[in-house]
C-alpha cells in the first residue's frame, strides 16, 4: 500500500527542505515508479521530521535571546517590558500597534508561531 500523494509533494518537499521543489525535481517524480515514489515520499518524511526538530530548537534558543534583549532594554531604558519591546520594534523599523509589523518583527527575531501570538497578546492586555 501507498502513502503517497501526488497533491501534496510540494507541500512536503517545502516541509522539508524549506522551499519549493524545482522543475527537474518534479519531472524526476513524474516518472518514477509508484515504489520510487513511495521511497521519495519516505525520505522527505523522515526530513520533515528532522527539520522540525531543529526549528523548534532554533525557535526555543530565540526566545530565550530576546527574553534577555528585553531584560537589558528594561534596565536600561528603566521601562516595563511592553515599553522596551516598543522600543526595540521600533529601532527595527516595525509598529508595535500594527499586529502585522508587531508579528514580522517577532519572526525576524526567529520567535515562533505559537510564541509570537502569546507574546501579541500580552502585548495587548500590558497596554
Amino acid at each position: 500500500m501507498y502513502t503517497y500523494s501526488d497533491d501534496i509533494i510540494s507541500d512536503l518537499h517545502k516541509d522539508a527542505r524549506g522551499f519549493r521543489p524545482g522543475v527537474a525535481w518534479m519531472h524526476a517524480w513524474a516518472t518514477s515508479t509508484d515504489e520510487e515514489k513511495q521511497g521519495i515520499w519516505d525520505s522527505l518524511c523522515e526530513e520533515m521530521e528532522i527539520s522540525m526538530k531543529e526549528q523548534e530548537t532554533a525557535e526555543a534558543a530565540a526566545l530565550v535571546e530576546f527574553r534577555k534583549v528585553v531584560r537589558k532594554t528594561m534596565d536600561f531604558c528603566g521601562t516595563k517590558w511592553n515599553k522596551a519591546v516598543e522600543y526595540l520594534c521600533d529601532a527595527e523599523g516595525e509598529d508595535a500597534d500594527c499586529e502585522q509589523g508587531f508579528d514580522h518583527f517577532l519572526w525576524k527575531q526567529g520567535i515562533g508561531y505559537n510564541d509570537r501570538t502569546k507574546i501579541r497578546k500580552l502585548y495587548k492586555e500590558a497596554a
